[in-house]
């Protein structure tokens, strides 16, 4: 029962997250085409990191108590990651996305594809973690129930 509890949590927080990811192509993107002034869009994007990095730890946290190795290593490098990112801010920035630096250096685009990378990833493993919700659920047969039992009549 947990392992299925597990799953739809998982499966869940991974729906959650793909959501952010698209939310945050689309504010780029508006960005990107002047839609958004750069102190908007920076302000929207960063107002999502630390949750973002928090759902992700859980996930991974979450496998782990119920001892699911192999699902906890697969996630460990997209939290590495955005941990990754959290941590190397440079001293001055008012966050992972800087108003005043974003549209240098190819930030914009390096922000864009990193989103774009996410969104795959959390597509991929919200199937993943749908199919084995979905064995976790037809562990056993299903259909075998016991034997009627007889009742004797006087």
């Amino acid at each position: 029962m947990w392992e299925i509890l597990i799953y739809a949590f998982s499966m869940f927080m991974t729906g959650a997250l793909l959501f952010l990811m698209v939310y945050s192509i689309i504010t780029l993107s508006d960005l990107e085409c002047d839609y958004l002034n750069a102190q908007e869009c920076c302000n929207r994007l960063n107002f999502w990191v630390r949750p973002r990095i928090v759902a992700q730890t859980i996930i991974v946290i979450g496998f782990l108590t119920d001892y699911n190795w192999w699902m906890s290593l697969v996630n460990v490098p997209a939290a590495a990651w955005i941990i990754y990112e959290f941590v190397t801010i440079p001293r001055g920035n008012t966050g992972l996305f800087d108003p005043t630096e974003i549209h240098h250096r190819g930030q914009l685009k390096k922000h864009m594809r990193n989103f774009v990378i996410f969104t795959g990833w959390y597509l991929i493993t919200f199937f993943f973690y749908l199919y084995f919700m979905i064995l976790a659920i037809l562990k056993g047969n299903p259909l075998e129930t016991e034997a009627p039992q007889h009742v004797n009549r006087f």
